[in-house]
């Protein structure tokens, strides 16, 4: 056993492995003084009555369960796949499988064929309409063009209706002039507010597409994970009406991660598991237990909040699905409680010094925030507070209308310069759990995002000169920005450049010359970086 020192993140990791599959992670200590709601696995609701059946194929762990939530059958094996709402009404989940008497088992994978699947109700169960072709891990999206993408690794269909024809087609990625993060595959994607796309690699890597079908471009260096120990696959990334939302699984420990941003390039990790084996429970408190939990899909509502999460579920080791035997996968269907709807009222800073916050809570169908709110058990802050049980306390409230103000004392708050979404917890009066984020007035959740490609020595006149492309890959235009560039000289970082750019428009790109304040050999490789800063 070694311990691997990771702030909030520690994990103390046990090496009992088995079949070179699973390592079990202790958790943190202060995991343990986690409030309800503190975690995003806490958001997992209890399955939706359906067919139970013990005549069905599986481990003991998973039986009974419900043969008609998601999708499987005694003929296939089943990976992956999220779901669609189509203007018909009715639920579309785009899912791979393999026939389960397939020699290698479930090592069959990489010869997955792409399903299109439909039930009446997105909890399944679904059906096969047709036969896509062959892919593994399916992502689908629909793009602001009206067009319907299906993503799976090394290449995508492409089709005018979410029925279809579809034809293959390839991806475009440049990753310019970076190293690509464990490489182009398991693929996540979620649209911006211009209708542009996010893309998520497996490696954790940030790469925009200005249309979802152009080239997605690579501009980050490093992985938005957590900085622990793992081994990380099949994130998941979507937005909301508040902030961008990602999740990524250690598939060896069989832990996930929860983390946020502001626009999707700049992460933080909530700490805490996101999900876990047990997480699917029946009404009446029966699991079924799953051996592994993977490739998860967030189905959303109109305001974009997550209110289920489908899974590729397995009932044993991987290695120990063999043909024509009890184990199989197949994909299931979990409810998450959505959380909230609020409002900031406050259009000042909040501070540690401020007195009173003012947060209005909105009526939704099914919950009117006047009368269903065990008021005594909100708190309101940063997370990093209010997920301990900690943060502001209400002190009176107000109606409005319909909704309702909450005031809380401002004392506690958390809330820093670097905050983007303050978090709600607590309870309803009949005890089940509450929570919400809301967006802070003052902050900018749309900024220009400039990146530069690597800089090159030129000469110019016989003179040193640092060529450099910069392309703003924001939503609005940049304003006159100070570009930076450094170099290690001599074993020392230093200042050899800089340049002001001109405001660059969205997708658009700059390329300049700086004067090099250093000699610089043509032919040398040199250690160049760039900084952007305030004119």
């Amino acid at each position: 056993m070694r311990k691997i020192m990771y702030s909030t993140l520690t994990f103390l990791c046990i090496s009992s492995l088995i079949s070179a599959q699973v390592t079990e992670r202790e958790r943190p200590a202060s995991w343990d003084q986690f409030v309800e709601g503190g975690r995003f696995a806490d958001r997992f609701l209890p399955m939706p009555d359906g067919k139970l059946s013990s005549d069905t194929w599986g481990a003991q762990q998973v039986i009974p369960r419900f043969i008609d939530n998601g999708i499987e059958d005694q003929v296939r094996s089943y990976w992956g796949g999220n779901i669609l709402k189509g203007d018909d009404g009715k639920y579309h989940l785009f899912v791979c499988g393999w026939r389960e008497d397939s020699p290698k088992g479930h090592h069959e994978w990489p010869n997955s064929i792409v399903y299109h699947t439909v039930s009446d109700n997105r909890f399944g169960p679904y059906h096969i309409q047709d036969t896509i072709g062959p892919g593994h891990n399916p992502e689908a999206f629909k793009t602001r063009s009206g067009k319907y993408v299906i993503y799976v690794i090394d290449h995508y269909y492409l089709a005018d209706n979410i029925n279809g024809p579809w034809t293959r087609q390839t991806l475009d990625f440049d990753p310019r002039d970076r190293k690509i993060i464990e490489g182009l595959s398991n693929l996540t994607f979620t649209q911006r507010e211009d209708g542009s796309y996010l893309m998520i690699c497996r490696g954790g890597g940030v790469w925009i597409s200005q249309t979802g079908l152009s080239t997605y471009n690579q501009i980050s260096d490093q992985r938005i994970y957590p900085p622990v120990e793992g081994e990380f696959e099949d994130p998941v990334v979507w937005r909301d009406s508040v902030q961008y939302n990602a999740i990524v699984n250690d598939w060896l420990g069989r832990v996930a991660f929860y983390l946020r941003s502001k626009d999707g390039v700049r992460w933080v990790t909530d700490p805490g598991e996101a999900y876990m084996p047990g997480i699917a429970v029946h009404k009446d408190g029966t699991k079924e237990n799953w051996f592994k939990y993977e490739r998860i899909k967030i189905f959303q509502d109109e305001q974009g909040r997550a209110i289920q999460a489908n899974f590729a579920v397995i009932d044993t080791l991987k290695n120990e699905d063999k043909p024509n035997d009890r184990h199989s996968s197949k994909n299931i269907c979990l409810p998450l409680n959505p959380g909230v709807l609020m409002t900031l009222l406050d259009k000042k800073p909040i501070t540690p010094q401020t007195k009173e916050i003012r947060l209005l809570i909105k009526v939704e169908p099914e919950f009117d925030p006047q009368t269903d709110i065990d008021i005594s058990s909100l708190r309101f802050g940063a997370s990093t507070e209010v997920n301990f049980g900690r943060g502001c306390k209400p002190i009176r409230t107000e109606k409005s209308g319909k909704d309702l103000i909450v005031i809380f004392d401002g004392q506690g708050n958390g809330i820093t310069e670097e905050e983007f979404a303050p978090k709600l917890i607590g309870k309803k009066k009949d005890g089940s759990m509450l929570f919400g984020y809301t967006r802070l007035p003052w902050v900018k959740y749309i900024e220009p995002i400039l990146s530069a490609r690597k800089p090159s020595v030129v000469t110019s006149d016989g003179k040193s000169m640092i060529k450099v492309e910069v392309e703003n890959f924001g939503q609005i235009a940049s304003t006159p920005t100070v570009l930076y560039i450094y170099g290690n000289i001599g074993g020392k970082e230093k200042l050899i450049g800089q340049t002001k750019l001109a405001a660059i428009k969205p997708y658009q790109k700059e390329s300049v010359e700086i004067k090099s304040k250093q000699s610089l050999d043509i032919a040398a490789d040199y250690s160049l970086r760039v900084a952007f800063g305030k004119d």
